[in-house]
Parts: C-alpha cells; sequence; structure tokens
C-alpha cells in the first residue's frame, strides 16, 4: 500500500511498508525539511510532469562500494592523460539542467522538472546537495548531482555529452570522503562500473552511520 502525505506535516510512513516497486507515499511538497527527511530515512522523490509528487523506497538498493568501483585501463588512460577537467560545486546549476535537458535512449521526457530543479538547488545552497562538473577545453560536457547524507553520497542523475564524462564524474566521486554511492535502482551502465543490488535494512544501517 501507499500513503496520502499531509501537506503541514513532512514525515513519512515507515520505509518498509512501500509496495513491491517501492512506491511509499504520494502528495506533499519539494521543501528542503521535507527532502531532508525523506533522504535520511532512504526515500526520494521521482515523477514526471504533470504527475503529483510520488515518493519511493526500493527493497533493494543499487550502489556502489567506492573502493569497488572498476575502471578499465581505456579509463585509467584517459584519467591519466587528464583529458578531462573535474571540479566540485562549481556549477550545480547547470549540471541539474544538463540533467534534464540531455536526451536519453528509451526516455520520452524527463522527471527532473523545473520543480525539481529548483528544489534541489535550494538544497545545494544550504549545503546538502553537491554536484560534481566534468569540463573539456572550457565547455561542460559531463557531471553529476545529488544529496549527501552522513557518509553516503545519494545519487540523483548524471549527464554526459562526451563519451566517458560521466563515468569520469563518478570515479572522481568515488575519490571523496564518502563510505557508499547510493544510486536507487539498477541499470546495465551502472553494474558494469561495479555497481551491486543491497537489501533496504543493510543501505539504512549504512546511510545511518555518522
Amino acid at each position: 500500500m501507499f500513503f496520502q502525505l499531509l501537506d503541514d506535516n513532512p514525515g513519512f510512513p515507515d520505509p518498509a511498508l512501500a509496495e513491491e516497486d517501492g512506491l511509499l507515499a504520494i502528495g506533499g511538497d519539494l521543501s528542503v525539511e521535507r527532502l531532508l527527511i525523506a533522504y535520511s530515512n532512504g526515500i526520494f522523490p521521482w515523477f514526471s510532469e504533470g504527475e503529483p509528487i510520488l515518493w519511493y523506497s526500493p527493497h533493494e538498493r543499487c550502489v556502489i562500494y567506492p573502493s569497488k568501483i572498476k575502471i578499465s585501463k581505456s579509463m585509467q588512460k584517459i584519467l591519466k592523460q587528464e583529458v578531462f577537467k573535474i571540479t566540485f560545486n562549481q556549477a550545480f546549476a547547470a549540471v541539474i539542467r544538463n540533467c534534464a535537458t540531455t536526451e536519453r535512449k528509451g526516455q520520452d521526457g524527463t522527471w527532473i522538472t523545473n520543480e525539481m530543479q529548483q528544489a534541489y538547488i535550494n538544497l545545494h545552497r544550504q549545503g546538502y546537495a553537491h554536484s560534481v562538473e566534468v569540463w573539456q577545453e572550457g565547455k561542460l560536457v559531463g557531471g553529476l548531482y545529488g544529496v549527501k547524507v552522513n557518509r553516503v553520497f545519494c545519487g540523483e542523475s548524471m549527464f554526459s555529452h562526451v563519451s566517458n564524462s560521466s563515468k569520469a564524474a563518478l570515479i572522481f566521486l568515488s575519490k571523496m570522503n564518502i563510505d557508499l554511492i547510493d544510486c536507487q535502482l539498477p541499470n546495465d551502465h551502472l553494474m558494469s562500473l561495479g555497481a551491486e543490488m543491497i537489501s533496504r535494512e543493510l543501505y539504512m544501517q549504512m546511510l545511518q552511520s555518522p
């Protein structure tokens, strides 16, 4: 079953009550307070333009342990040659805008609505959301953004305009002071980089460790 959130209460039901596909609740808002409560409890918003706000907490989580990330020999060469310049928190709004507008195979439109973009920009301004930017010849060609909770980086989205640029962003992130990269849901690209599935219980243990 899933729950209708109250406008005047930023709290959530027990994530363990989520439906099989991870859907937990509907409604509410994207205020900084509600988003922080959500991420601290392993919950994230995911909905399309024109839909009500949907909140998910998957029973299994796709994650990458930084020490287990797979870096191919060709990628090692690219990093060594410094093909890209990589920065942190230097162009958050540009990264999220590119994540929203970059076309993706098999996807029609984006779930990163204008409302979502503004919500995460607000989180960034208060120090909770972060971005990794990948530059080539002065142009932003790749990157990712997400929310940091304790020692877990909850990745939201990434984009790539040049081959390997999003991989470079993820590898850069893996070398930062975190214990886990939360990828939320699996795909072939993430699994090829060393992502694996863990239970919600294990994920919550890591999320709540200071």
